[in-house]
Formats: C-alpha cells, structure tokens, sequence
C-alpha cells in the first residue's frame, strides 16, 4: 500500500515540491535609511554650490541697495540734509 504522506523535509524519497512561494527582503526596506546622512552632506555642498550665483548676487545687490537707502534716509533726515534739499511744511 503506498502511503498518501510524503517524507520529512529533505528525504531523499521526498517528491519535489512545486508551486512554493518565497518571499524576501530588498535590502533598501531593511535599511531605508543607509547613506542618508553622508549622502545629505555631499548632495547639500553640491546643490548649494550650483545654486549660488542665483540667490548670492541678488542678495548683495539687495543688500548694498538698503545700505544706501539706510544711510540716504539718515542723511536726508539729518541737519545737513534738511538744509541742502529744504524742509517742507
């Protein structure tokens, strides 16, 4: 009589299986957050160095335009200012 129960797991007289599914891990969901740090530092120098030109001249040219707004106020507003363009009122 053949018996219907297959052998233990790894008996030679074991008749392959089929159909069994394995699943695994990627290594990025094992570790989502490997390199982020290192690449954060080295992706920051990089982009800010690209985007410099674009946001630094702007900035100086704004800023050198209120120290002359600044210092032209003061002036005008001053004793020396009222007298040379007048005062109103």
């Amino acid at each position: 009589m053949a018996s219907l129960v297959k052998g233990e797991w790894g008996d030679p007289k074991c008749i392959p299986q089929k159909g069994i599914v394995t699943y695994g891990i990627a290594q990025n969901r094992l570790r989502p957050l490997a390199g982020t740090a290192q690449a954060a530092v080295f992706n920051t120098f990089r982009r800010t160095r690209n985007q410099i030109l674009y946001w630094g001249v702007p900035l100086l040219v704004g800023y050198q335009a209120m120290q002359w707004a600044t210092e032209r106020n003061e002036y005008l507003n001053s004793k020396a200012g009222r007298a040379e363009f007048g005062e109103d009122g």
